[in-house]
């Protein structure tokens, strides 16, 4: 049996969530994407209390996509090229535990993959200081208000999107230009 029709997910913080929704919502198997939170120890949190940074969530994204044409492998690559897994709870000027790097795991095939690229990174030395990424079991994860989604294609003149956001996604679509779904 082929693996036609199956949809795996993944659970990912790399700062912001607004710049890995943008990147991932271009990249060719990806199915679907939702702004998020994971990590914490507050039922379903808003952006408000998460913001705070004492709710012990992280901004994430959650992916829905196809095995057959992006693996969880391809996604992590990804991951790890569009953020510094290098920083404590920080990313550029976003500074808080929300903002932590980690890689929330659906299963134990998960965990290892996420641990061997960890693994081969530091081994290669692609990065000048320890990778700071955290890899923990999803425990909960809750969906984000409904203006975070697909926030920059809905906001591409907003300040943080024109700064932040944008250099990523263009540096991203470079990158990966050949991984990208035809638009």
């Amino acid at each position: 049996m082929t693996g036609e029709g199956r949809v795996e997910t993944a659970t990912l913080a790399g700062g912001c969530f607004w710049c890995l929704d943008g990147a991932y919502r271009d990249l060719r198997g990806v199915i679907a994407v939702e702004s998020g939170y994971a990590g914490g120890q507050v039922s379903s949190p808003t952006y408000e209390q998460v913001s705070t940074g004492r709710t012990g969530h992280a901004e994430v994204v959650q992916v829905q996509f196809d095995p057959d044409e992006v693996t969880f492998r391809d996604l992590l690559e990804v991951f790890f090229s569009i953020h510094d897994p290098t920083t404590p709870n920080r990313q550029g000027a976003d500074v808080g535990t929300q903002y932590r790097s980690a890689i929330f795991c659906h299963d134990e095939t998960q965990r290892e993959v996420a641990e061997a690229i960890i693994a081969e990174l530091e081994r290669e030395s692609v990065f000048d200081d320890p990778i700071v990424t955290e890899v923990s079991a999803l425990d909960a994860y809750y969906p984000g208000e409904d203006y975070h989604q697909d926030y920059y294609r809905n906001n591409p003149g907003q300040g943080y999107c024109q700064v932040v956001v944008a250099p990523k996604l263009a540096k991203f679509r470079a990158k990966y230009a050949a991984r990208l779904k035809d638009v």
